[in-house]
């Protein structure tokens, strides 16, 4: 990789790319903490759980979820749903007790109430499905209402240690529970998006295809509204039950859904396809995965299509994913980036496209 290409904003970077045996394969979903790294080794339907961070290209996991053997790929572990397998896992928080990870293609969130210690350790927990050997979407299949307690395309998840969040991404809305479920098929506290829990249709003040969701410690949330090229952010989590978002990033109103704004290029305001953003010190970045690159806010924005501070993964504000050093040679750049975490001052980014991990310090 050319690192040059990821601007003057950060510095000492590297990139991993897993298990030397089997390297990542379109790994959605990063999360750290307590030095440990998290990554949904997404294309070949695996977790992976480092024990501290690593610092070198290729190093073996502590312990790999979904599969029983490093070697091992296959949807479902190659065979049917249970409490071992994954299909698709995306989205994954921990505070390096519980881990939560995002079941997306099996329609579910699985749990573990203490960190899993060996290879192909089962869940102890599903949410989004009656047991651990079903996995149709909204628990009973294509073309169901959701209920409180199921399910469609979760790809999110986000805890502060006590309540949980889920981006149910295909049912268009945001489950809340008041505390971690203990038990099989949950039934969420409230909804976020809906009038209610079995509403399917949607308005476009509305988180229309939520994919991430986060809270920070002033109580503010951002959610990656994929569909219309924005992220939506209230001043206080809670009001979203209520409310439209108070803030719209990438777009200029609620009306608006224009890729990029309608514009040939990416511009210092403009998203496209956008699947995740992080709150960082007093701002926010914000990932924009299809211009492959990432979006500093310095302060939280306060005013609708604010324009961003500084920009990660391009040279300039006007440079995306179609233009040079990424439409001839993908691998000198970011590309497609789907998911972004914090450790200190060190950035880590799941560069999907390019099957790997790359982390770096902010300047910041």
């Amino acid at each position: 990789m050319n690192f040059d290409t990821l601007g003057p904003h950060v510095t000492n970077s590297y990139v991993f790319r897993g298990s030397r045996k089997v390297p990542l394969l379109a790994p959605r979903g990063i999360f750290t903490a307590n030095n440990h790294l998290f990554v949904s080794d997404t294309g070949r339907n695996r977790v992976f759980i480092w024990k501290s961070m690593p610092t070198s290209e290729f190093q073996e996991p502590d312990v790999v979820l979904g599969q029983l053997n490093i070697e091992d790929t296959g949807r479902n572990s190659g065979g049917d749903v249970t409490a071992n397998t994954l299909l698709y896992p995306s989205g994954i928080w921990s505070d390096g007790k519980i881990l939560v990870v995002a079941d997306a293609w099996n329609h579910r969130v699985l749990i573990w109430h203490s960190l899993p210690t060996e290879n192909g350790q089962p869940a102890d927990v599903v949410i989004g499905q009656p047991d651990f050997n079903s996995n149709q979407p909204n628990a009973i299949g294509i073309g169901n209402n959701p209920s409180a307690k199921t399910l469609n395309w979760p790809y999110g998840v986000f805890s502060d240690g006590k309540s949980l969040w889920i981006a149910d991404t295909g049912n268009r809305r945001i489950l809340y529970y008041n505390t971690i479920p203990k038990s099989n098929y949950a039934e969420a506290s409230k909804v976020i998006g809906k009038e209610d829990f079995t509403t399917r249709d949607y308005e476009n003040h509305q988180p229309i295809w939520p994919y991430s969701v986060k809270v920070n410690d002033k109580k503010q949330m951002v959610v990656a509204d994929t569909q219309f090229y924005r992220n939506l952010l209230w001043n206080a989590w809670d009001d979203a039950f209520s409310k439209p978002a108070d803030i719209i990033i990438g777009q200029a109103n609620f009306d608006a859904c224009g890729q990029n704004q309608f514009g040939l290029f990416p511009s210092s305001k403009s998203l496209n396809w956008t699947y995740d953003a992080c709150f960082y010190k007093d701002g926010l970045l914000v990932n924009d995965t299809g211009n492959s690159r990432i979006l500093w806010f310095n302060e939280i924005p306060k005013q609708q299509n604010a324009v961003a501070t500084a920009v990660i993964g391009k040279r300039d504000f006007n440079t995306g994913s179609e233009n040079k050093e990424t439409m001839n040679g993908t691998s000198s750049s970011l590309y497609w980036p789907f998911s972004i975490t914090t450790d200190g001052n060190k950035l880590i980014i799941a560069d999907t496209g390019n099957h790997r991990v790359v982390i770096t310090e902010l300047k910041f």
